[in-house]
């Protein structure tokens, strides 16, 4: 009796373990992340409207219905990347994804009281030069440090109303990503100092 009571506690405690793990992997050799999916075929320094999920149709990245979505890839090896503009009053928010599918970055309405978004994005060599004062940036900006060159910025709005969803949609194709932002040049001449 003993003997059968520890296999079965053996096999549910190896079972729990396996269930465990393969549970943990599944994000890690997917193939339908943000990343994965949308980052490879979009290009460079410009903003692209991602389709809203109907209703009972596949949706792989669990994007929700009700919002408008768009994003922007961004490669900030040779300047720092920026991301600016009006977004809608209503709430939205950006967040930076890094190669392996990771969120770097994230903001909300609800954390910036302001409408206008000056967000600058750097790599550690950047932020260096940042932190030294060799790159001017512009008051108010928020600055993020991304861990690699290679950056996705997806944003999201709220409509109001299924009406304003195409609105929103224009609103937010409108912000400006790339790498044009002012410290760029000062960068430039900044690099070329260095080097």
């Amino acid at each position: 009796m003993g003997r059968h009571l520890l296999w079965a506690l053996g096999g549910l405690v190896l079972g729990a373990i396996l269930h465990l793990v393969v549970i943990l992997l599944v994000p890690v050799v997917s193939e339908q992340r943000m990343w994965a999916t949308v980052a490879r075929a979009q290009p460079f320094n410009t903003m692209t409207k991602l389709e809203r999920p109907k209703i009972g149709a596949p949706n792989p990245f669990a994007l929700d219905p009700g919002m408008v979505y768009a994003s922007c890839r961004l490669n900030i090896a040779r300047a720092p990347g920026a991301l600016a503009g009006n977004l809608p009053g209503g709430f939205w928010s950006v967040a930076l994804y890094e190669p392996g599918g990771r969120v770097i970055y994230s903001t909300t309405s609800r954390i910036s009281d302001n409408k206008e978004l000056v967000l600058g994005i750097f790599n550690s060599s950047q932020t260096r030069l940042l932190a030294e004062q060799r790159i001017d940036i512009e008051e108010g900006q928020l600055v993020v440090e991304a861990p690699g060159d290679d950056v996705l910025a997806v944003i999201r709005v709220f409509p109001e109303f299924a009406d304003l969803a195409e609105r929103r949609a224009e609103q937010i194709l409108d912000l400006e990503c790339g790498n044009s932002f002012a410290g760029t040049d000062h960068f430039e001449a900044s690099r070329n100092a260095v080097n």
